[in-house]
């Protein structure tokens, strides 16, 4: 062999060694992925043919395994109250793949994540069939329940949670749909269900709780509040309160929807009757940079959900001061979830801090061994603690003299935030975000196409299951 040819041969000795040893490397990197990623059907197969491990909410599996012995499958997903749970387990579907906590925790359930390894090694050497874990949730059932019977299938959403730890208590949405339908290991069954539930117009599917953002209305008030408060406003401070205010550079007037009279009121009362022109009148003073920096305290702009999906909740920028008006009412472009509005409430019960929501209280393997708990983690500071403790009167004060006293409970402190909130031209949507401190409980209810005041009793039903 000539010299050239030599080198050529050994030139392309190397790249086909190097080539070996990418793709040896890149298999060996990706592997763990590769054997849970369900888009591959070998590992659909697996998994729906092993021992999937249950989702827990207080001592109950709110979703479980059945073995059928009904070959390929021989398991099939069971959910307990699936309508109720989903926007919590999610699914875990042959065609569709996983979602919610199926997802999310799914090396768990089919016992592969790195805390079950030596789990795994005993059951090959026993011959034993690779048992899955279990995930233990923050959910109080009896919370859960009481906002699924408040809702009364109406469009909506409530998530209650523990402003000291971050615990999720209660997530709800409405309508639902039952995961099951769409774990069946009928496929033909289950491709109808997927079909039938993307075409229904009431989108059961959608998880309104968490993933879903919309215009919060008045309850944004709250965040204006705290950045007046950061800004050296006062609870007793007087501020412009017009019946109705001309909004800069428009043939528009924005009018006040409860008796806020027409001159000036304070900006504890202005909260407390959820005065409109008031906070318009404010948020133009403020401007939309320092709204902007107390809102991203509050967690918009973030992914909040520390072991679940979740939508960041939006307020917008380049706003003229029209728009800024109607931001500071929680209009215009302001989107959040219901989720959002509990953190910030949350934060202010908390004084001032923020705790970052979480679903997973614990992991267990097969045998109930505790494998992992979660640890509370706190977001960040989202007002000063003597400014929360100001803003907390302020709440406090809505719920007994102002347009939240539905919300009421006799033995307990609570404060609260009402809203009503534009959607679309003619369609208007009902909040409620507060707290009680017994049990140190905040949360938002809301409820699409209904009016005011609504959404309050729904969350004096739930806090009241709480106690």
């Amino acid at each position: 062999m000539n010299k050239s040819l030599r080198v050529l041969a050994i030139a392309l000795a190397v790249m086909f060694f190097l080539l070996l040893a990418n793709v040896t490397a890149g298999y060996m990197l990706r592997s763990d992925a590769l054997k849970s990623d369900l888009r591959n059907s070998r590992v659909r197969d697996e998994q729906f043919g092993s021992h999937r491990g249950d989702i827990l909410a207080g001592n109950a599996p709110i979703a479980g395994n059945n073995y059928t012995g009904v070959r390929p499958f021989l398991n099939e997903r069971t959910y307990a109250n699936g309508e109720l749970y989903a926007p919590v387990t999610g699914y875990f579907s042959y065609n569709y793949g996983a979602a919610g906590l199926e997802s999310s925790h799914n090396d768990l359930l089919i016992g592969e994540s790195d805390q079950q390894f030596v789990g795994r090694v005993i059951d090959t050497l026993s011959g034993r069939t690779q048992q899955g874990g279990n995930v233990v949730t923050t959910i109080d059932p009896a919370a859960q329940q009481a906002a699924w019977d408040a809702l009364a299938g109406q469009e909506g959403a409530i998530v209650a949670m523990d402003y000291t730890t971050g615990e999720i208590k209660a997530m709800v949405s409405t309508p639902s749909y039952n995961p099951a339908r769409l774990s069946s290991t009928d496929l033909d069954a289950a491709a109808s269900a997927w079909d039938e539930l993307n075409a229904d117009p009431n989108q059961p599917m959608k998880n309104r709780a968490s993933k879903e953002i919309y215009p919060p209305g008045s309850t944004f008030k709250l965040v204006v509040s705290a950045a007046a408060l950061a800004n050296g406003y006062t609870p007793d401070q007087m501020i412009d309160t017009p019946a109705r205010l001309q909004l800069p550079q428009t043939n528009h007037e924005l009018p006040n929807a409860s008796n806020c009279g027409d001159g000036q009121q304070t900006l504890d009362f202005a909260l407390s009757m959820s005065c409109n022109t008031s906070f318009a009148n404010i948020g133009m003073a403020l401007g939309e940079e320092k709204i902007a920096e107390q809102a991203k305290k509050f967690g918009f702009g973030t992914a909040l959900g520390k072991d679940f999906e979740s939508t960041p909740s939006v307020y917008p920028s380049g706003m003229s001061q029209a728009s800024l008006a109607m931001s500071a009412i929680g209009q215009y472009d302001v989107r959040a979830t219901p989720l959002q509005m509990t953190v910030v409430a949350g934060a202010i019960a908390n004084d001032g801090k923020v705790m970052q929501p979480y679903l997973v209280a614990e992991e267990r393997d097969s045998n109930q061994k505790l494998l992992s708990k979660t640890k509370p983690t706190e977001f960040g500071r989202a007002m000063s603690a003597e400014n929360a403790k100001t803003l907390q009167r302020m709440m406090q004060h809505v719920v007994s003299n102002g347009l939240g006293k539905p919300a009421q409970m006799e033995g307990t402190v609570a404060g609260g935030k009402t809203g009503t909130a534009e959607n679309e031209p003619g369609h208007l949507s009902s909040w409620y975000s507060g707290y009680m401190e017994q049990n140190h409980i905040a949360i938002s209810v809301f409820v699409r196409n209904a009016r005011g005041g609504e959404s309050i009793p729904m969350a004096k039903q739930v806090l009241e299951a709480m106690r």
